[in-house]
């Protein structure tokens, strides 16, 4: 199960988050600092898969990517594959690309409203073609 979708710049601040578990707004504002915290330290060259236990709980993943000035972050249990996550946040970025022409973290920041109806509709049809091509591998 995916618990938390973050985007975040490379200050560390939140352009878009979302937590499917409920979290207080302070609990939500300290673990995307404990995320950006261990995102920032790591090298260019490792691994975008990480174990979350510290930061989220048991039986917790995280799998990140870093586009321009904006880190997507995907935050689930063991019950998902690390590599289809990895290809969600392709998709997702896929689907904001198309939305603003080649996104930027100002799009999202000023358009908040557009990116969470256009991307949800357009994720539906981007994730059922993503989704019959992996079947058909």
């Amino acid at each position: 199960m995916i618990k938390s979708v973050m985007v975040m710049n490379t200050q560390g601040k939140p352009r878009l988050s979302k937590f499917y578990d409920y979290q207080p707004v302070e609990k939500q504002q300290e673990l995307i600092r404990s995320v950006f915290g261990v995102l920032c330290s790591r090298a260019e060259n490792v691994s975008n898969f990480m174990e979350a236990d510290s930061i989220f709980g048991p039986d917790t993943r995280l799998v990140y990517k870093h586009y321009a000035t904006l880190y997507f972050v995907f935050v689930f249990d063991s019950s998902e594959n690390e590599l289809a996550m990895l290809d969600l946040i392709q998709v997702f970025v896929e689907t904001l690309d198309k939305c603003f022409k080649n996104v930027c973290e100002l799009d999202i920041v000023f358009s908040y409203s557009k990116v969470v109806l256009e991307a949800a509709s357009s994720a539906i049809a981007l994730v059922s073609k993503s989704v019959s091509s992996w079947r058909s591998r």
